[in-house]
């Protein structure tokens, strides 16, 4: 069984800056890569960056010189710091672990934390 346990969401200004993590536990040998994706109401859900556990990241075109994605193998967590966020930032935002296990290789996401970027 593997958890992903999210923190950091919440209000924040345009222009300001927010910080989220997503940490992992369970039965987990080996960490592939975390993402983080996100999902506005009525739209699909996206990619907003992603990071291999050798330190490899792509970044939504949207995002790129404004999101920085991290990752503390040591910790099994991942982060996305979130700087200059704008209104068309708001969303839920999910994490994502890619890992293998003895059984195979799989994927698991967390609950879902909301972000919303208002004056």
């Amino acid at each position: 069984q593997v958890q992903l346990v999210e923190s950091g969401g919440g209000l924040v200004q345009p222009g300001g800056s927010l910080r989220l993590s997503c940490a992992a536990s369970g039965s987990i040998f080996v960490i592939n890569a975390m993402g983080w994706y996100r999902q506005a109401p009525g739209k699909e859900r996206d990619v907003v960056a992603t990071i291999t556990s050798g330190g490899t990241t792509n970044y939504a075109d949207s995002v790129k010189g404004r999101f920085t994605i991290a990752i503390d193998n040591g910790k099994n967590t991942v982060y996305l710091q979130m700087n200059k966020p704008e209104p068309e930032d708001t969303a839920v935002y999910y994490c994502k672990l890619d890992y293998s296990d003895y059984e195979g290789r799989f994927d698991s996401w967390g609950q879902g934390i909301q972000v919303t970027v208002s004056s």
